[in-house]
């Protein structure tokens, strides 16, 4: 069974405070974890980890993370805006973005943020709106399927996203001639992967690519950027990745690769989400109802519009009822929401303890795309964000929504 991070007893006294539902993050949790991370690839100089900012956009979480020497990651003029308001700029922010509009690119060059072109023809774009920087990132998109242990990862030449290997070599042309003195390869071709194969997988086909578009282009490569796709276990019977074993599959790539062809000095940038903040942070809701028709029903007081992972990808989360772990899981009930749609379920056909009216309902693993998914559909409002601090404190990192909110872009 999953632990909670936070204890049944200390869960009543935060709700004397703050009334359910909203998501907790743990501070100690997100802070080892940024540690163990960077030990994992502190053998390369250049290491830097952009995190996410799509997966928990809060600045108190992006300001624990920057302590912990982490850049950020965007992908829309809105997170460039919550990079600056958190004093970002520069080296420490990575700009991803597809289907750019012209005022994304021109606040990344205000910010004077690395960019990482998605497409080919966004380089005539970018050019006639900001102008080329001296320093520029490519995307890269390989095509077909992405393989691990003759497993199919992920179908990259599916996705939207990158360019192919011809219109890569001469991007790096073009962009050379036009004055960009360093250069960056992006590859991001798999998705929430448990398995400590796949970085190594990946930094092998970014390393190849990397000696191939020296040598044909004579670009000097300065960074490459792993992006993300480290998974999180969220079932209890899944097993969690090992840190430490992926940063050194990815030396060892780096050091039989990059080495030999002289490229010893490229350092190497991760972009995770999920994985920074997914098992730091929970849904905490109270069971309001309790229903008994063709199936067992309970209620809980949030909803999709908390968590839409489950409603949308069918995903599972763990459920815990708080002050009931040891109590024998005798009864089987979907755990819903109250939108006015069927696939408002947290759970379905899960197997519990016996749940009472009044009883906390932890929803583990939220942290990252949790409350970011979040959304106002039938009018509901998101719920507040708080923060179990390391000494044990908690306070509210961000207010719940109020109808006022909801009625602010409207007119009457």
């Amino acid at each position: 069974m999953k632990k909670p991070f936070v204890s049944y007893e200390q869960l009543k006294e935060i709700t004397k405070t703050y009334s359910t539902p909203f998501h907790l993050y743990d501070e100690k949790g997100i802070r080892e974890n940024a540690r163990r991370l960077r030990a994992a690839f502190a053998w390369n100089k250049g290491y830097k980890e952009y995190f996410a900012v799509k997966a928990t956009p809060n600045p108190s979480i992006i300001n624990i993370l920057r302590e912990e020497g982490c850049g950020v990651d965007c992908s829309s003029l809105t997170e460039l805006m919550l990079a600056e308001r958190c004093s970002c700029r520069g080296d420490d922010i990575m700009f991803s973005s597809n289907a750019t509009p012209a005022e994304e690119f021109r606040k990344a060059r205000e910010l004077d943020a690395q960019i990482n072109l998605d497409d080919f023809t966004h380089i005539d774009f970018l050019e006639k709106v900001c102008g080329i920087p001296e320093k520029i990132c490519c995307r890269y998109n390989p095509g077909g399927t992405f393989d691990i242990e003759n497993q199919i990862m992920d179908r990259p030449g599916e996705a939207k996203y990158g360019m192919t290997k011809e219109q890569l070599i001469e991007a790096f042309r073009i962009l050379k001639a036009k004055g960009v003195k360093e250069f960056g390869i992006h590859a991001f071709l798999a998705s929430n992967v448990l398995s400590n194969y796949y970085y190594p997988a990946l930094a092998g086909v970014l390393f190849e690519t990397a000696v191939e578009l020296k040598e044909l282009t004579g670009a000097h490569i300065g960074f490459i950027n792993l992006s993300g796709g480290i998974g999180i276990p969220y079932r209890p019977d899944e097993k969690e990745n090992d840190i430490f074993a992926i940063g050194e599959g990815v030396r060892q790539k780096f050091e039989k690769i990059l080495v030999p062809a002289g490229m010893g000095d490229v350092a190497i940038y991760t972009e995770l989400g999920r994985y920074m903040l997914g098992p730091y942070g929970c849904l905490v809701s109270t069971a309001i109802h309790e229903k008994h028709i063709y199936k067992e029903y309970i209620g809980l007081d949030s909803c999709a519009v908390d968590l839409i992972r489950p409603a949308m990808y069918g995903a599972y989360h763990h459920v815990t009822v708080s002050g009931k772990e040891d109590a024998p899981c005798d009864h089987i009930y979907d755990i819903t929401g109250s939108l006015c749609e069927n696939n408002d379920k947290f759970a379905i056909d899960r197997k519990l303890p016996k749940i009472d009216v009044g009883d906390l309902i932890i929803i583990h693993d939220s942290g990252a795309h949790g409350y970011a998914m979040g959304y106002n559909y039938n009018g509901k409002l998101k719920s507040k964000e708080l923060l179990l601090c390391e000494d044990g404190s908690v306070r509210m990192i961000r207010r719940a929504e109020t109808p006022e909110d909801y009625f602010a872009t409207l007119e009457f």
